[in-house]
């Protein structure tokens, strides 16, 4: 079935998967369901209007409005709720329910949850159970971590997006299991790896692509269980010791110089999957690995019946879920949760079931636009109901919203907590702040705060840096902004002989992403048997894009 989407106004379809699933998750009040609408806005726009209020790595210096103590938040001051810092926030000293309110019939669903928003304290940064990783958002169980961002049971990790159980490992993007990896982006159980994308159960590997079960390669691509490889060649170990020393990787100018080849080699010499899929049947997007009948998906491993998942692990029947864990089961719309089950427009909240329109809510079921309840149960705006009582005013409450244009929508983006330039939507569906409010995104200009003028300029080498270079403000060469070097930082650096970084973190997190793929596929023919085929390789771009079968072929 065909619609047009009406944010951006294009046509989109909604498959007959799309309308079973829309019926397996319609809620059941009662004994009877309530129908599930359809939706009105494309996949890529529901993705991004439920990005845009996710704030992964903004951060402020504020006051904890319960302690007055000063805390780090992705909140600034004088936001018109109160922000509390997690042990605040998690304690016992306030209780959800004392801000709830009745439903008012002759307003908007939205308007009343808005005013909600603006009264519940909120969560000042999502960590939980991690030691030493004060500067970190949306981690758990993280040790000894320094702006690791959804990372899990991370040990001596920095500057990482979506690392999971890993170790000293620093400026990684998706990096599962690994070890002392370096500027690596789709990394799998690797150890000692640097400059690299897409490596599985490799070990001292350097400029590298598409490797599986390899030691000691550089400026390779698409090579399996080799040992001791430049530019696709095999050598000797003395002469792979040998060159490796000229090749000079301690130095910030060399490392610069191979770069450039490597980008050049790689795409010119490379071979490319049309969807870079591991152990799936039936799968759709990219980056997915132990799923099957996953459409559209992206980053996704363990999932099954699934549409539109993109950062999601082990969901089951679920669509359009955004940076959502622990086997999600029936859920739609969600983004920032775990384990949700039978759960649908709702962010930043774990282990529910039966949850709608809420934020900020764990350990609870059968709540509707609540905020911030912890083990609650049948509550509508934080006010407590009897089952009966709730049964009967979520009917009410769901054809009042059905008649405003509310149900089924995700809530709008122009409520956001954050500017549009603050979230991920801006790091995925990028905007300038005219395109944004013209869409009705909020836009936050970056406070200027830069007074101090920079105090040390990065040596080519880490021989050269001083450990007083942690004390020092630097420039980034990309943005200018001003940065620092931590301790720990620079000790890492110095222990693997690494070249102190140029660009601050945010250009560094910004440039791995510019060599990702887009999130999205496009039609195109087989470079080798010119069969169509699927892929996020654009037609425009300039690589060999190879359907399964044939790649399947050149690799073994």
């Amino acid at each position: 079935m065909a619609s047009t989407c009406s944010h951006c106004g294009q046509t989109f379809e909604i498959s007959s998967a799309d309308l079973v699933f829309l019926r397996k998750v319609s809620p059941q009040i009662a004994g009877k369901t309530i129908a599930m609408p359809s939706p009105t806005l494309c996949p890529d726009c529901r993705n991004q209007r439920r990005m845009a209020w996710r704030n992964d790595r903004t951060f402020f210096r504020r006051i904890c409005d319960a302690t007055g103590e000063s805390m780090l938040s992705i909140y600034p001051e004088n936001t018109p709720f109160p922000v509390y810092k997690p042990s605040a926030w998690y304690g016992d000293t306030w209780n959800a329910l004392s801000y709830g309110r009745p439903f008012d019939f002759s307003r908007p669903f939205f308007d009343q949850w808005k005013e909600l928003m603006h009264s519940v304290p909120r969560l000042g940064i999502d960590i939980v159970n991690c030691q030493n990783s004060d500067y970190c958002n949306y981690c758990g169980d993280d040790k000894n971590c320094y702006l690791d961002i959804a990372g899990e049971a991370n040990e001596d990790c920095y500057f990482n997006l979506f690392t999971k159980y890993s170790r000293d490992c620093v400026d990684c993007t998706f990096a599962y299991h690994s070890t002392l990896c370096y500027e690596c982006i789709q990394c799998y159980n690797s150890y000692a790896c640097r400059y690299a994308m897409y490596l599985d159960n490799c070990t001292d590997c350097f400029f590298c692509a598409d490797l599986k079960g390899c030691k000691n390669c550089v400026l390779s691509t698409n090579l399996r269980g080799k040992e001791f490889y430049i530019l696709n060649q095999p050598h000797t170990k003395e002469e792979y010791t040998k060159k490796l020393k000229e090749m000079n990787l301690g130095s910030a100018a060399s490392v610069r110089s191979i770069d450039d080849l490597w980008e050049k080699m790689r795409i010119e010499q490379g071979f490319y999957r049309d969807m870079y899929t591991m152990n799936c049947e039936d799968c759709t997007g990219n980056d997915i690995t132990n799923s099957r009948q996953c459409r559209a998906s992206y980053n996704v491993s363990g999932s099954e019946d699934c549409a539109y998942l993109q950062d999601v692990l082990d969901a089951k029947d679920c669509q359009d879920l955004n940076y959502s864990l622990y086997k999600p089961e029936v859920a739609y719309e969600l983004i920032s949760t775990l384990q949700m089950r039978f759960s649908a427009f709702s962010m930043a909240s774990h282990y529910c079931n039966n949850v709608y329109y809420c934020d900020l809510t764990n350990n609870s079921e059968n709540l509707f636009g609540c905020i911030g309840m912890n083990r609650g149960k049948f509550c509508i705006l934080n006010r407590q109901y009897s089952q009966e009582e709730y049964e009967q005013w979520i009917t009410k409450i769901i054809d009042h919203m059905t008649k405003t244009g509310e149900w089924g929508q995700f809530f709008p983006a122009s409520m956001s907590p954050f500017g549009y330039n603050e979230t991920v939507a801006q790091e995925y569906y990028e905007l300038s702040k005219a395109e944004a409010e013209k869409l009705n995104f909020v836009w936050r200009e970056p406070s200027e705060k830069e007074s101090q003028m920079p105090t040390a300029t990065v040596p080519d080498t880490i021989v050269a840096a001083s450990p007083d270079i942690t004390k020092e403000i630097l420039q980034c060469s990309f943005c200018n902004k001003h940065f620092r070097i931590i301790a720990k930082e620079f000790e890492y650096y110095k222990n693997q002989g690494i070249p102190l970084p140029s660009m601050c973190p945010s250009c560094r997190h910004h440039a791995r992403n510019v060599r990702r793929n887009p999130r999205r596929l496009w039609d195109r023919s087989c470079a080798k048997c010119s069969a169509p085929i699927q892929t996020s390789y654009q037609p425009s771009r300039p690589e060999k894009v190879y359907c399964e079968k044939c790649y399947l072929t050149l690799v073994y």
